[in-house]
């Protein structure tokens, strides 16, 4: 694995460990030895550290006495749970982004969908999955509600690797595509109702997706 050099280095490192977690090279439960995460991710403890506790603050590793940092590992009734929520947030975020968001903000979506269309054609996996979450977040964030846009972050981040496992449904994957389109025809067009409800029902796809794979 290559060295880190971009700063700063502790939001670097911390993003290289949520790649690993979402893509189960580092599965729920394991163990992160400090040892070990330095060898491989070529930084030293300090930088770590940093990163480790800004993972356990999202939510997305904890400290467990006797263990350590650990992967989380939320049962089944917890992520359909936070994905209820968090599809209500962003429907919510989706009727105000109709309203506030102005025209380059729009344009934005517009060619980040066209990105993910271009990642989703070379069966980019992460690629598509960080550009999705690109246009999921700037949809919060162009609803210009402050309190709003910190709860999507906080339940977001600890979703992390749930939303890229939807991802693995390869016989379901060209539905996101489709949603992703008409939720920048509805963003396009105003059409606030519309989009809060494609996005909440889009929210309980993932969930379809992720308790498949769950019960597989």
């Amino acid at each position: 694995m290559e060295p880190i050099h971009r700063q700063p280095l502790a939001l670097q490192v911390a993003s290289r460990i949520r790649d690993l977690i979402a893509t189960d090279q580092f599965p729920p439960g394991t163990p992160l030895k400090e040892v070990n995460l330095c060898k491989q991710l070529s930084v030293s403890r300090t930088p770590l550290r940093e990163a480790l506790k800004q993972l356990i603050a999202e939510g997305l590793v904890e400290q467990i006495p006797y263990r350590g940092v650990v992967v989380c590992n939320p049962d089944q009734a917890s992520i359909e749970q936070m994905l209820e929520l968090l599809g209500a947030l962003e429907g919510f975020a989706g009727e105000m982004a109709c309203l506030r968001a102005t025209p380059e903000e729009i344009d934005a979506i517009r060619v980040l969908t066209q990105q993910m269309h271009e990642t989703y054609e070379k069966d980019e996996r992460l690629s598509y999955y960080k550009i999705n979450q690109s246009i999921h977040r700037s949809i919060v964030e162009f609803s210009k509600n402050g309190e709003l846009i910190r709860s999507h972050e906080r339940l977001n981040s600890r979703l992390y690797r749930i939303r890229f496992l939807s991802n693995r449904r390869t016989d379901r994957w060209h539905t996101a595509i489709e949603e992703h389109d008409a939720i920048l025809r509805n963003l396009e067009q105003r059409e606030g109702l519309k989009l809060n409800k494609l996005l909440r029902e889009h929210l309980g796809h993932t969930w379809t997706k992720v308790k498949d794979l769950y019960d597989s």
